[in-house]
């Protein structure tokens, strides 16, 4: 066998990007699928490392990659998963014509919940660039159905991902508010906040269409967490300021809880809402507040400060995600950790 049949190392996958002409690089994967699963992960991993930094160089040779999708080894899938999430959240247009192939394995019931969860984030990154491509009503149908069945870890990226699907069209969901609305009182502080930052974006656009959501919505005003309690207020805000107007809020009362020293970003929103409900205030939003770009400026800046408490690690010999509190050996494949 030639050095020219032989799979790359790991190391000069990565260094063909950019050097060497598509079809070698494309030639170079159809080798490395003959590799064993360890020479596959790591040869993923090492390109995973660069393509935020440089994602243009994957254009045209996302669909070499995703084949790595459906690999037979379990932290083979997990690692070219979070390979497409580093490209969407960089260029979310190199990972467009891969969106089927990715949004196959979340429609997957079978498939490693960690590799379905990787899968959604990535699509959540196309969707604010491109929601035309994942607004797919199927996809859209399994994001939504997913939120009453699914594992913790799927459902927080599933409401992420609903999140920047309104934030990339507030139209996109407008018809689907109700269905929202039925898990923002989920167990997960973020499904909570995404979900109401969803639905804050639509009634940027289509407050009409949150009236479905008022009663769920005044129920999160007292949130253990303020960003959730914020985004509410925000929503029911922007209802109270429209021509839709304030009856179905009219019995809101109490609307901050007592906290200890709560966040801007709460209390600016209360205040909103607060004023929408006075007839005789200016319902205008204040700068920063109530519009599609000061939600999607934001929003993931506060995603991460609810998130920071549980952070992760990999399993270094499977690729599965341990939280810092976690047993000594991996759950997975027994490794010590």
């Amino acid at each position: 066998m030639t050095d020219s049949d032989q799979p790359p190392a790991p190391d000069r996958l990565s260094e063909q990007l950019g050097e060497a002409p598509p079809e070698e690089t494309i030639a170079s994967l159809d080798r490395l699928t003959e590799a064993d699963s360890d020479i596959r992960k790591r040869s993923l991993q090492a390109v995973r490392n660069i393509a935020e930094d440089r994602p243009s160089l994957f254009d045209g040779l996302t669909e070499a990659f995703a084949r790595f999708l459906t690999d037979s080894d379990r932290a083979v899938r997990l690692t070219t998963a979070k390979l497409f999430v580093a490209l969407a959240r960089s260029d979310p247009a190199v990972v467009v014509p891969v969106v089927g192939t990715v949004a196959s394995r979340v429609a997957d019931d079978g498939e490693f919940y960690y590799v379905r969860a990787r899968c959604v984030e990535a699509l959540g990154y196309v969707a604010l660039d491109h929601p035309d491509v994942v607004g797919d009503p199927e996809i859209l149908a399994d994001f939504r159905v997913g939120l009453s069945f699914d594992e913790p870890e799927v459902k927080e990226k599933l409401a992420k991902a609903l999140a920047y699907v309104t934030l990339g069209d507030p139209g996109r969901l407008r018809h689907h508010v109700e269905s929202l609305a039925d898990h923002v009182d989920d167990d997960s502080e973020l499904v909570r906040y995404h979900l109401c930052t969803a639905i804050v974006a639509i009634g940027c656009e289509h407050p009409e269409a949150v009236t479905a959501a008022t009663d769920a919505l005044r129920d999160r005003l007292d949130d253990g967490n303020p960003y959730v309690r914020g985004r509410a207020a925000e929503a029911l805000a922007l209802v109270a300021a429209s021509d839709h107007g304030s009856e179905p809020l009219a019995e809101i009362d109490g609307i901050e809880p007592v906290h200890d020293d709560p966040p801007a970003f709460s209390t600016e929103r209360v205040a909103f809402l607060r004023k929408s409900l006075d007839d005789g205030q200016d319902t205008s939003p204040p700068d920063g507040v109530g519009t599609v770009d000061s939600v999607r400026a934001g929003t993931d800046d506060i995603a991460e400060a609810i998130n920071s408490p549980d952070s992760e690690r990999e399993c270094p010999h499977c690729g599965l995600e341990l939280p810092d509190c976690g047993p000594p050996m991996c759950p997975q494949c027994g490794a010590p950790r």
